[in-house]
């Protein structure tokens, strides 16, 4: 019998950035310490002052970075990935996509891509308790506005439809890459679609972490949301 692979050995690490920071160089740091064997970051045409982030990111043998000349948006950082690890990483069982802020704890992402190896014909969604105390004002209502809207309009029950944390396994890669949306508004389609094609998804509990002295976002509301609510308007029941 085959020894089992770890996630960490099994489960290629998704990471977007534009304009990173520290807390980037963190994160990417911990994925490495706790064994990651594959991280593909995907530089969404971060300008020349944050480069070298991405640099000393990419000393690290586990990490590929690749860069977009210029920013392309979300969706399209993802699905670059994707396409990379359908291409380059034959063995790897799936992806799980994270943000680069700190806000994905490291057990917080092994315990989602532990999940998705003993369910891979499941995506495993990360889900925050944003009734939590020192959650973002904005952030509650946002969710919390997002769930009922996919629950009134699509019939579709999830407690977090704005997490980025997201463990898909490889047999829905081509899928994913496939669905509309170059931008934040893609992780809404992920989710229609998800219902559409009859992909499975599990909720994994994790950890509800924000920065109150730094909190913020490269999401434009009023141009993302109208993005979001065009895709949502398209794909009614």
């Amino acid at each position: 019998m085959a020894e089992k692979r770890s996630c960490q050995e099994a489960v290629a690490v998704i990471l977007p950035s534009l304009d990173p920071d520290a807390k980037f160089s963190g994160v990417v740091d911990g994925l490495v310490n706790s064994g990651f064997q594959h991280i593909v970051i995907v530089d969404d045409g971060s300008d020349a002052d944050h480069q070298f982030w991405f640099e000393k990111a990419d000393v690290y043998p586990q990490c590929t970075v690749i860069h977009h000349g210029v920013n392309k948006g979300k969706g399209r950082a993802l699905k670059t990935a994707f396409e990379h690890v359908r291409r380059e990483l034959p063995d790897v069982a799936g992806v799980i996509t994270i943000d680069g802020d700190g806000q994905h704890l490291l057990q917080d992402i092994i315990a989602c891509a532990e999940k998705m190896l003993e369910n891979q014909d499941k995506v495993v969604l990360g889900c925050r308790d944003f009734d939590a105390p020192g959650v973002p004002p904005r952030s509650v209502a946002g969710n919390k506005t997002t769930n009922r809207l996919f629950k009134l309009f699509y019939g579709i029950t999830i407690s977090d439809t704005q997490t980025g944390l997201r463990a898909i396994p490889r047999r829905f890669l081509e899928r994913f890459i496939e669905m509309e949306g170059e931008r934040f508004e893609y992780e809404t389609n992920m989710l229609l679609q998800m219902k559409k094609q009859h992909i499975v998804w599990l909720e994994q509990p994790i950890a509800t972490v924000y920065d109150p002295e730094d909190y913020s976002s490269h999401y434009n509301a009023l141009k993302d949301s109208w993005r979001i609510l065009k895709i949502m308007l398209r794909n009614g029941r």
